[in-house]
């Protein structure tokens, strides 16, 4: 079974890492969000392509959520010490990484190409494809004024409220390659319980995959990222609510308007009026036997 996810974040990587668990090899391909990506110290950094690497290897710090297990610190101690910014956490396993993305990249290779080298050397069947190879970059417009997405989430905290998103260069940027041949040939494709607007809409921004997915043969399967209408972490039900007038599975739906065939939503969140069908289901991926679970329930959801 050939199964595309559309991911990003945290929630994205667990889930990516539940379904790479329960299919059969090299029958995923995730299809990472690159609006988060800024350069830290002169490297490049891929967050949510990482974050799916990092899952799928198995060497991701389930406590802390994010970046690599058993990490330490003391690269971004002396950086600090010398009067550098330290602000983006980067870890010294994490910087290896970037310091080798960061050198292909300037060798002028494209950011798809490195990602399937790192993957390969991850020693894994799964593909994880960038959204485009192009420039494309998540801006968050609020009443403070408008920030880019890493200054808004990691300096400012995310406190800020949430007007609108801006995806500068999706105009111009075209897919990756693979990307849209594996919408195409899919048997199922899923989107991962990341926030719509910081994780997803930035992959659909890219118009010929949101064309894709409106042309689907298959079923699109989606997880809805709220439990009881509120956010496991980050500001996705403060931006529901704003944005969309409420935190129902109504309203996570209607952040892929004809796009979705199916919403998985938790037990604590009550069935209502919505445009798809409802899939109920517990949704809190706590550990791997609980992503594996919930990857089962995607899989039965096709």
């Amino acid at each position: 079974m050939r199964v595309v996810c559309l991911s990003g974040g945290v929630g994205g990587a667990k889930l990516a890492r539940g379904l790479h668990d329960v299919l059969s090899p090299g029958e995923l391909t995730v299809i990472g969000n690159v609006g988060d990506d800024i350069e830290v110290l002169g490297v490049h950094v891929s967050p949510d392509l990482d974050s799916v690497l990092y899952a799928l290897a198995g060497v991701n710090d389930d406590e802390r959520g994010w970046g690599r297990a058993g990490e330490t610190w003391r690269t971004l101690d002396s950086v600090r010490a010398w009067g550098g910014d330290g602000w983006f956490r980067l870890g010294d396993l994490d910087i290896g990484l970037h310091l080798v993305r960061t050198a292909a990249l300037r060798d002028g290779e494209r950011l798809s190409v490195v990602t399937a080298r790192l993957v390969a050397a991850a020693g894994l069947a799964s593909r994880i494809l960038p959204a485009t190879d192009d420039r494309l970059r998540t801006s968050v417009v609020t009443p403070a004024g408008t920030f880019p997405f890493q200054e808004w989430f990691v300096v400012r905290g995310h406190d800020d409220e949430v007007d609108a998103m801006v995806f500068d260069g999706a105009d111009a940027a075209v897919p990756a390659d693979g990307v849209v041949e594996a919408i195409e040939d899919a048997d199922l494709v899923v989107i991962a319980p990341s926030n719509p607007y910081t994780s997803i809409h930035p992959i659909l921004a890219v118009d010929p995959i949101r064309r894709a997915l409106a042309a689907r043969h298959v079923r699109v399967v989606a997880v809805s990222p709220l439990i009881g209408g509120r956010a496991v972490k980050g500001p996705l039900d403060r931006m529901l609510l704003r944005m969309a007038g409420g935190t129902s599975p109504a309203h996570v739906a209607g952040c892929y308007p004809g796009l979705i065939d199916a919403l998985v939503i938790d037990d604590a969140d009550t069935p209502a009026a919505s445009d798809v069908p409802l899939v109920v289901s517990a949704t809190l991926i706590r550990d791997s036997d609980a992503a594996r679970r919930l990857a089962e329930v995607v899989l039965e959801a096709a």
